[in-house]
């Protein structure tokens, strides 16, 4: 288990490989389809983004409010699949992590290699368990959205794992060929 403080760095990145297992500590960020489709549109009318994505780390949350006394409800990863349309965009603009769930597309695993980012994997179906590992929680962007706001959450030792990382390593292709018949 690596222990990762973030945001994530280039040496940190490098040294990662598809199936390491992770503890990141550190403030991220919740994005999910409806906000990553207004960043994509604000960058294509030249605006600045609301949060600086330059070395952060997203992740594909679901929608999680909190029960009194709590700092979040559940915080299971979604399928980063739907995000797959704008990510590439996104690592241009200097995103370096995304945690989610589901494998991605050709085009993001080509943009992930070029751009020197990391794709993790959290453990659907544990979102209360992973609610545990988030300090605090603040929406921080197109609170309109309801649920669907950019939340800015301070976590402690959330645990995942690399699934795509810099050269090209696929946990998920590793494993369905360390199975296939030949």
């Amino acid at each position: 288990m690596k222990k990762i403080a973030l945001p994530l760095t280039d040496s940190v990145i490098a040294d990662l490989r598809a199936g390491d297992e992770v503890l990141l500590s550190g403030l991220i960020y919740v994005a999910r389809d409806a906000a990553h489709k207004r960043f994509v549109e604000a960058l294509d009318r030249g605006e600045r983004l609301p949060v600086d994505l330059s070395g952060q780390t997203l992740y594909y949350m679901g929608p999680s409010p909190a029960r009194p006394g709590q700092v979040i409800g559940s915080a299971g990863p979604t399928t980063s699949g739907r995000m797959d349309p704008f990510t590439p965009r996104l690592l241009e603009q200097g995103l370096k992590g995304m945690i989610g769930k589901g494998s991605r597309s050709a085009p993001v695993k080509e943009a992930i290699v070029k751009n020197r980012a990391v794709y993790l994997a959290a453990l659907g179906g544990a979102g209360a368990l992973l609610s545990r590992r988030i300090v605090k929680a603040d929406v921080v962007a197109y609170p309109d959205l309801g649920a669907e706001a950019v939340l800015r959450l301070e976590v402690k030792d959330l645990p995942a794992i690399v699934v795509n990382d810099i050269y090209g390593g696929d946990i998920y292709e590793q494993g369905k060929a360390k199975y296939r018949k030949g």
